[in-house]
């Protein structure tokens, strides 16, 4: 199959089936932690909190995460990130395994996780490019999307199957287990280089993140997409990462598993969103508020778990397209610092986001959250299409 080529690559095979492996005990771990924190303070606004203490030190520190990939050792940053990973989920685990776990515990965990995403997430997002060649790009950015979405079919009705078995301690222990593979799986690709720098990169982090700056704000493109997803990220993701449980809980009255298979159902529509892409990026996103409001609006299980897959096959064009269309059109030694820019820009306001709809699915109800959401996100991706500059793109 013709989008598996890039697995040829030994340097992409070890970055991807480490980083599959890592993305499974994600999986695990967030369902777990969801259904932790619902039970043990019945409150969305607790779960809403989680997400806030994770995104925001993300963001203060993306930027520099940026230009550090950009100078430093990609591989060898995603090699600190995940041990610094494994440790922290081993403490999460000996806390619960103790039953000494507490909430801000938890939310000391999540600062830790977002100060090392913030320098994760750019080297990986560069790291690509550097060892897959421009032919067989697609083919490694719809792995990665295969990776994520393979590891959200199995993760979340395995965590569900695992908490019920064994409690969320194991799940929690088997996600810092994950992240010590990925590691090993990163180990022999520690001694590659940068790709030559250019004579005019900056002789500073600080002109390096001018210029990273420079390049997003001559694109409108890129700049305009950002600023669109800025606020789709409120509109969209709030709703489906904090009101969904109290949806599955509160409102239909069902338990894990139901969750976990909502879960599982997106993602299968994610995959099939990798392997048969799309080519409107923002038609994609307007059909994803379509599934985030029919979400609220759905009376059973089967129509929800319908809603989910659509949804997940919209969300995964949208990814992959604006993945494909960035390292195609961003020199690959300002990826780094652009892909950083990206992130921050389009994840700002997500704290708010997340904040808001724990209050909101406390005080009006899940249902209505996702009807609001989803409505807002269809109007957010249909005014974004007006501007030329996204209609060139799509």
């Amino acid at each position: 199959m013709s989008f598996l080529r890039a697995l040829r690559i030994r340097s992409l095979a070890l970055l991807w089936g480490g980083q599959t492996i890592s993305r499974l005990g994600d999986s695990l771990y967030r369902i777990a932690l969801s259904w932790w924190i619902l039970e043990k303070t019945g409150s969305a606004a607790a779960l809403g909190a989680l997400a806030v203490f994770s995104l925001v030190p993300m963001l203060l520190f993306l930027l520099v995460g940026g230009v550090v990939v950009d100078r430093l050792p990609r591989f060898r940053i995603m090699l600190a990130s995940d041990l610094v990973n494994t440790v922290v989920v081993g403490l999460v685990t000996a806390l619960a395994v103790t039953d000494r776990l507490e909430l801000w515990h938890i939310y000391a965990a999540s600062v830790v996780f977002g100060l090392a995403e913030a320098f994760f997430a750019p080297a990986y997002n560069a790291s690509i490019p550097q060892v897959v060649p421009l032919e067989d790009r697609p083919s490694a950015n719809s792995l990665s999307s295969l990776s994520w979405q393979l590891s959200g079919v199995i993760g979340p009705t395995l965590g569900a199957i695992i908490i019920a078995a064994g409690g969320t301690s194991l799940a929690f222990g088997l996600d810092s287990l994950s992240f010590l593979i990925s590691a090993a799986f990163l180990i022999p690709l520690r001694l590659i280089r940068l790709p030559a720098a250019p004579a005019e990169h900056g002789a500073s982090p600080l002109s390096d993140m001018r210029d990273g700056l420079r390049t997003v704000l001559a694109s409108p493109w890129l700049w305009v997409s950002i600023l669109a997803f800025a606020f789709l990220n409120v509109t969209d993701a709030g709703p489906r990462n904090i009101a969904l449980p109290f949806l599955i809980h509160d409102h239909l009255g069902l338990d894990v598993k139901a969750l976990g298979l909502v879960a599982s159902v997106f993602s299968i529509g994610s995959i099939t969103g990798a392997v048969v892409l799309g080519r409107l990026m923002y038609g994609a996103a307007a059909l994803g508020g379509l599934m985030i409001a029919l979400y609220g609006l759905a009376p059973s299980l089967a129509v929800l778990l319908g809603a989910a897959f659509i949804y997940g096959v919209s969300f995964s064009a949208v990814a992959l397209i604006w993945t494909n269309t960035l390292q195609e059109m961003v020199p690959q030694e300002k990826l780094g610092c652009v892909s950083s820019i990206d992130a921050l820009g389009s994840f700002v306001l997500m704290p708010v986001g997340f904040a808001l709809a724990g209050v909101l699915t406390d005080r009006i109800g899940p249902a209505l959250v996702f009807v609001i959401g989803g409505s807002a996100t269809v109007a957010l991706a249909l005014l974004s299409y007006l501007h030329p500059g996204v209609r060139a793109l799509d």
